[in-house]
């Protein structure tokens, strides 16, 4: 897999859903979940999805906020067409994009293929943790 400019550029590692990351920010406040689980409050990551590729079906335990920089991130929720679709990006002129986009706690999503590089950033609350992470 050949390393794309913008993960040189941010120093993004391989995700293990697909694309390109980077943890950014982790709240330094923390929470107990109702399971005694504890998380961070909040952490957010840049999301690199090259052109052309996808990322597997996944979900999280916790609610996630995709803010645009640059491209289009399709985002598929559900797979059964109950939660709509949400292309995050930025062309707002047009009407296609919003800007940001909510992913439900536990719903499950994938991102989808444009034809040009996408950068988004991930912010996820409560924290994001590889334990609430779950490949289809």
């Amino acid at each position: 897999m050949e390393r794309p400019e913008l993960a040189t550029k941010f120093d993004l590692e391989p995700h293990p859903e697909g694309g390109w990351y980077r943890q950014t920010w982790v709240s330094p406040e923390t929470v107990t979940l109702p399971d005694g689980r504890v998380r961070a409050t909040a952490t957010l990551i840049y999301f690199l999805l090259p052109a052309g590729e996808s990322s597997a079906w996944h979900r999280v335990a916790s609610d996630e906020t995709w803010l645009a920089h640059t491209g289009v991130v399709t985002v598929e929720l559900g797979g059964d067409g109950a939660v709509p679709d949400a292309a995050v990006g930025m062309r707002l002129v047009v009407g296609a994009d919003v800007p940001q986009g909510l992913v439900p706690a536990g719903v499950w999503q994938r991102t989808l293929p444009s034809d040009a590089d996408a950068l988004v950033s991930c912010l996820v609350s409560p924290g994001f943790d590889f334990a609430d992470f779950e490949l289809a």
